[in-house]
């Protein structure tokens, strides 16, 4: 299939979608759309993240829709308000020349008056959010019983998000007779349990290898001490004068930070985290969309549902302990046929988790080398006269001004003219980049051997901790990077790899701040638990670890050990 036309899609529809620009379907439109206009069995449809998944299941359901009843036909969930107004705005424009089609746009957060004020009109087509869809259904405004599509896009997103319960009582309300598709970036054990349990004789189309990456995608890593990331992130955002990205970060805290450091040094950014109102969220992705803002620092949990097609960039603070999340993120860019960079910043202990991120993404992640002062300098140099070649000169506007200007600068010829202009719009880069440092570390990051092991521990300059409290008390990264921050009062400590057991955990901070660690966690609690955190230190042969108290005289085997002996 080389054209829309060839699929057989009402022409009004062809007519809109060529309006917006497209010319051929991506492939997984390709793969969907006949087969949901020849078949009737429920799919299961595995992509990336920006491959055109709106338009291969949203066609193929207005070219079936019965515009003459009221009666909602068709259900769409999607895991955030930002991305069902998304849908409900894409499938408005693929029905622009269709008459009589209504789409209700129904979401948490927002006047539930209005929406079912809205509903009561009548609805061909709901787009939702799994919690308000819920309440509607249960409040009997949003009636199910006869839709003949049920569909599920981001339906990983929507497990990550805690929304089970609602997909599963959603799903238990709808009919039996009904085409349900599942669209996902990736194919958990979650998703496929779901298919199993609500779908009937489903078939699946994968655009691409199942939880792989985008194709259009480059990634790299940067490899620094955990000390440098910040003064590497702004290496690489000079490096690219035109970036337009997003900057991952781990905590919302961290995010704030980072975006604040940003703003503070001179760069066009923002903060997008869950301390927003919702009116200032929207406020700040609105200015992102419009490209008002360059780059944007954001968790995961606020950046879902943020559907931009232009990315250039995903930088990735802090790398996420979730291959998974990192192919969410890394497919944020590469979209509608453009190509992208997925970067990470890393030191020397996150190298394990990259080689993890490899396997499930099934590529090879680059190593590049953090940008020198001077590569900096032309590449900021050959923007700005590129910027300079390609503005256009609006002469009725300059004129009256320009007989002054050539009597203020007729004593510079033309070579000294271009350098002065040169270097009253570059000083500032030469000057904080002059003598700049080298913030590469010289390492083979394959060599697995035990001294150079030891010499990567070392160099990056982390302690290992075990800490008492584990998943039992719903400990998490994040969690646990906030008692560091709360105890510590501290919010500038480099938090290195973390291990969640059930009763325990183990978690690695800059070795600077080891009496800190140790003097902050003395008489705290967390769950009603007495919280202590001791330095973990390697066992010998065993290659197990212990706490640090002293060892017990007993020979190991005839008396059970201490549980933090055990696995410390």
């Amino acid at each position: 299939m080389q054209t829309f036309e060839e699929t057989g899609i009402n022409p009004q529809i062809i007519k809109a979608v060529s309006e917006l620009g497209f010319e051929k379907p991506t492939p997984i439109q390709e793969l969907t759309i006949p087969y949901l206009l020849e078949k009737k069995k429920d799919l299961v449809a595995l992509a990336q993240t920006g491959t055109g998944k709106t338009a291969a299941f949203g066609l193929p359901i207005l070219n079936q829709i019965n515009p003459e009843s009221g009666k909602t036909q068709a259900l769409i969930l999607s895991p955030t308000r930002e991305l069902c107004v998304q849908i409900s705005n894409d499938i408005k424009n693929y029905s622009k020349y269709l008459k009589n089609i209504r789409i209700a746009t129904i979401y948490g957060g927002a006047s539930a008056e209005k929406q079912i004020a809205e509903l009561n009109k009548g609805c061909q087509i709901a787009v939702g959010t799994p919690g308000r869809v819920l309440d509607l259904i249960k409040r009997k405004k949003l009636k199910i019983n006869n839709i003949d599509f049920l569909v599920l896009d981001e339906a990983d997103e929507m497990l990550d998000m805690g929304f089970k319960d609602e997909l599963d009582a959603v799903l238990a309300s709808a009919p039996e007779e009904k085409q349900t598709l599942l669209f996902s970036a990736t194919m958990p054990p979650e998703i496929s349990k779901i298919a199993r349990k609500y779908m009937r004789d489903f078939d699946e189309i994968s655009a691409g290898e199942k939880n792989t990456g985008a194709e259009n995608v480059n990634h790299q890593y940067y490899l620094s001490k955990a000390k440098d990331r910040f003064k590497v992130l702004k290496r690489i955002l000079d490096s690219h004068p035109d970036i337009y990205g997003i900057v991952f970060c781990r905590t919302r805290r961290d995010t704030k930070e980072v975006a604040d450091r940003l703003i503070e040094n001179g760069y066009n950014a923002e903060a997008l985290h869950g301390d927003l109102s919702q009116a200032q969220r929207d406020f700040v992705m609105n200015r992102f969309r419009r490209k008002h803002l360059q780059i944007l620092v954001a968790t995961d949990v606020a950046a879902r549902g943020l559907d931009v097609n232009d990315l250039t960039h995903v930088i990735n603070y802090n790398i996420p302990e979730d291959p998974k999340t990192y192919i969410h993120r890394s497919g944020r860019t590469g979209r509608a046929g453009k190509s992208g960079t997925s970067i990470s910043l890393i030191h020397s202990r996150e190298l394990s988790g990259l080689k993890n991120i490899e396997k499930k993404l099934g590529k090879k992640i680059k190593r590049k080398a953090v940008p020198s002062g001077r590569e900096i300098c032309e590449k900021q140099l050959f923007s700005l006269i590129d910027k300079i070649e390609k503005t256009e000169v609006d002469e009725a506007q300059i004129e009256p001004f320009m007989p002054i200007i050539y009597k203020k600068l007729s004593w510079l010829n033309r070579e000294d003219l271009i350098k002065h202009f040169v270097s009253a719009e570059f000083n500032r880069f030469l000057s904080y980049y002059k003598d700049a440092p080298d913030l590469n570390i010289y390492e083979e990051p394959d060599n697995t051997d035990k001294q150079s092991k030891k010499r990567r521990g070392k160099e990056s300059g982390f302690t290992r901790f075990f800490i008492n409290i584990g998943s039992k008390k719903k400990l998490s990264p994040a969690k646990l990077i906030g008692l560091i921050n709360d105890f510590t009062g501290m919010r500038d400590i480099d938090v290195g790899k973390i291990d969640i057991m059930k009763t325990f955990a183990f978690f690695e901070v800059d070795g600077r701040y080891e009496d800190d660690i140790l003097r902050a966690f003395k008489g705290v609690k967390y769950k009603g638990i007495n919280v202590s955190a001791e330095i973990s230190k390697e066992k010998k042969k065993t290659g197990k670890r212990t706490s640090g108290r002293k060892k017990s005289k007993r020979k190991s085997g005839r008396k059970k050990r201490n549980q933090n002996n055990n696995f410390a």
